[in-house]
Protein backbone atom coordinates (compact mmCIF):
# COMPACT_ATOMS: atom_id res chain seq x y z
CA UNK A 1 0.00 0.00 0.00
CA UNK A 2 1.90 3.45 -0.74
CA UNK A 3 1.56 6.55 1.47
CA UNK A 4 -0.75 7.88 -0.70
CA UNK A 5 -3.54 5.53 0.56
CA UNK A 6 -2.66 3.99 3.70
CA UNK A 7 -5.49 4.11 5.66
CA UNK A 8 -7.75 4.73 3.01
CA UNK A 9 -10.55 2.21 1.70
CA UNK A 10 -10.99 0.85 -1.67
CA UNK A 11 -13.98 3.28 -1.68
CA UNK A 12 -11.87 5.95 -1.20
CA UNK A 13 -13.33 6.87 2.96
CA UNK A 14 -10.50 7.14 5.46
CA UNK A 15 -10.53 4.43 7.28
CA UNK A 16 -10.18 4.59 11.15
CA UNK A 17 -10.38 1.55 13.38
CA UNK A 18 -12.55 1.48 16.96
CA UNK A 19 -11.24 -0.74 19.55
CA UNK A 20 -12.91 -1.60 22.34
CA UNK A 21 -14.69 -5.27 24.44
CA UNK A 22 -17.86 -3.35 25.00
CA UNK A 23 -20.41 -3.09 21.56
CA UNK A 24 -21.90 0.37 23.50
CA UNK A 25 -18.73 1.93 23.68
CA UNK A 26 -17.94 1.24 20.16
CA UNK A 27 -21.51 2.51 18.99
CA UNK A 28 -21.21 5.57 21.30
CA UNK A 29 -17.73 6.58 19.43
CA UNK A 30 -19.42 5.93 15.68
CA UNK A 31 -22.19 8.10 16.83
CA UNK A 32 -20.49 10.88 18.35
CA UNK A 33 -17.97 11.42 15.08
CA UNK A 34 -20.45 10.71 12.49
CA UNK A 35 -19.45 9.82 9.01
CA UNK A 36 -18.44 13.09 7.91
CA UNK A 37 -17.27 15.65 10.63
CA UNK A 38 -15.39 17.47 8.53
CA UNK A 39 -16.09 18.39 5.06
CA UNK A 40 -11.70 18.32 3.94
CA UNK A 41 -11.52 15.56 5.06
CA UNK A 42 -14.07 13.18 3.35
CA UNK A 43 -16.39 10.65 4.81
CA UNK A 44 -14.78 7.75 7.56
CA UNK A 45 -15.50 4.09 7.27
CA UNK A 46 -15.11 2.59 10.90
CA UNK A 47 -13.61 -0.77 11.85
CA UNK A 48 -15.10 -2.10 14.54
CA UNK A 49 -12.73 -3.97 16.23
CA UNK A 50 -13.46 -6.05 19.83
CA UNK A 51 -10.03 -7.85 20.61
CA UNK A 52 -6.14 -6.90 20.41
CA UNK A 53 -5.10 -9.72 18.31
CA UNK A 54 -7.99 -8.12 15.28
CA UNK A 55 -6.20 -4.67 15.74
CA UNK A 56 -2.63 -5.43 15.62
CA UNK A 57 -3.60 -6.95 11.98
CA UNK A 58 -5.10 -4.25 11.37
CA UNK A 59 -2.55 -2.25 12.07
CA UNK A 60 0.23 -4.40 10.82
CA UNK A 61 -1.77 -4.41 7.63
CA UNK A 62 -1.20 -0.40 7.64
CA UNK A 63 -5.01 0.06 6.17
CA UNK A 64 -5.95 2.03 8.91
CA UNK A 65 -5.57 6.13 8.86
CA UNK A 66 -6.45 6.60 12.64
CA UNK A 67 -7.22 3.85 15.63
CA UNK A 68 -9.97 4.80 18.42
CA UNK A 69 -8.69 2.33 21.48
CA UNK A 70 -10.75 2.38 24.56
CA UNK A 71 -8.64 1.91 27.86
CA UNK A 72 -11.10 0.93 29.71
CA UNK A 73 -11.16 -2.76 27.59
CA UNK A 74 -10.69 -5.97 28.81
CA UNK A 75 -8.94 -8.19 28.90
CA UNK A 76 -6.40 -6.13 26.85
CA UNK A 77 -6.90 -2.24 27.76
CA UNK A 78 -6.14 0.81 25.22
CA UNK A 79 -3.39 2.39 26.70
CA UNK A 80 -1.24 -1.09 27.01
CA UNK A 81 -2.32 -1.63 23.27
CA UNK A 82 -1.11 1.83 21.91
CA UNK A 83 2.19 1.67 23.75
CA UNK A 84 2.60 -1.83 21.91
CA UNK A 85 1.39 -0.43 19.00
CA UNK A 86 4.07 2.60 18.89
CA UNK A 87 6.64 0.67 20.18
CA UNK A 88 6.66 -1.53 17.05
CA UNK A 89 5.22 -0.39 14.36
CA UNK A 90 7.62 2.01 12.05
CA UNK A 91 5.37 4.94 10.97
CA UNK A 92 2.43 4.32 13.20
CA UNK A 93 -1.04 5.94 12.49
CA UNK A 94 -2.29 8.08 15.32
CA UNK A 95 -3.99 6.76 18.45
CA UNK A 96 -6.77 8.21 19.90
CA UNK A 97 -7.06 6.51 23.64
CA UNK A 98 -10.47 6.99 25.44
CA UNK A 99 -9.38 7.38 29.34
CA UNK A 100 -11.61 6.05 32.20
CA UNK A 101 -11.12 10.20 33.66
CA UNK A 102 -9.08 12.81 32.87
CA UNK A 103 -6.47 12.21 35.93
CA UNK A 104 -5.27 9.63 33.52
CA UNK A 105 -3.97 11.61 31.06
CA UNK A 106 -0.51 10.82 32.80
CA UNK A 107 -1.00 7.59 31.23
CA UNK A 108 -2.25 8.05 28.13
CA UNK A 109 1.32 10.36 27.88
CA UNK A 110 3.16 6.91 28.59
CA UNK A 111 1.40 5.02 26.13
CA UNK A 112 2.89 7.76 23.51
CA UNK A 113 -1.05 8.47 22.35
CA UNK A 114 -1.15 11.48 20.35
CA UNK A 115 -4.73 12.27 22.16
CA UNK A 116 -6.78 11.31 24.86
CA UNK A 117 -10.54 11.86 25.68
CA UNK A 118 -11.92 10.80 28.62
CA UNK A 119 -15.07 8.81 29.59
CA UNK A 120 -17.99 9.94 29.79
CA UNK A 121 -17.68 10.61 26.11
CA UNK A 122 -18.02 14.69 25.29
CA UNK A 123 -18.91 14.01 20.59
CA UNK A 124 -17.54 18.05 20.54
CA UNK A 125 -14.62 17.16 22.13
CA UNK A 126 -14.06 13.76 20.51
CA UNK A 127 -14.84 15.32 17.23
CA UNK A 128 -12.57 17.58 17.31
CA UNK A 129 -10.04 15.73 18.44
CA UNK A 130 -10.54 13.15 15.53
CA UNK A 131 -10.61 15.58 13.28
CA UNK A 132 -7.14 17.20 14.07
CA UNK A 133 -5.78 14.18 14.28
CA UNK A 134 -6.91 13.19 10.59
CA UNK A 135 -5.79 16.38 9.35
CA UNK A 136 -2.37 16.50 10.48
CA UNK A 137 -1.85 12.56 9.28
CA UNK A 138 -3.12 13.83 6.08
CA UNK A 139 -0.25 16.43 5.77
CA UNK A 140 2.22 13.75 7.23
CA UNK A 141 1.49 12.07 4.49
CA UNK A 142 2.00 14.28 1.57
CA UNK A 143 4.84 15.53 2.80
CA UNK A 144 5.92 11.84 2.48
CA UNK A 145 4.69 11.11 -0.93
CA UNK A 146 6.08 14.81 -2.15
CA UNK A 147 9.40 13.58 -0.69
CA UNK A 148 9.46 10.34 -2.39
CA UNK A 149 8.84 11.62 -5.86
Amino acid sequence: MSDATAGTSPSGRVRVLVYSSNAATRAQVRSAVGTRPDPALGDIEYVDIATAAVVIEHMDAGDVALAILDGESSPVGGLGLAKQLKDEILDCPPVLVLIGRPDDAWLAEWSRAEAAVPHPLDPIRLGRAVVDLLKQRSVRVGARVSRSR
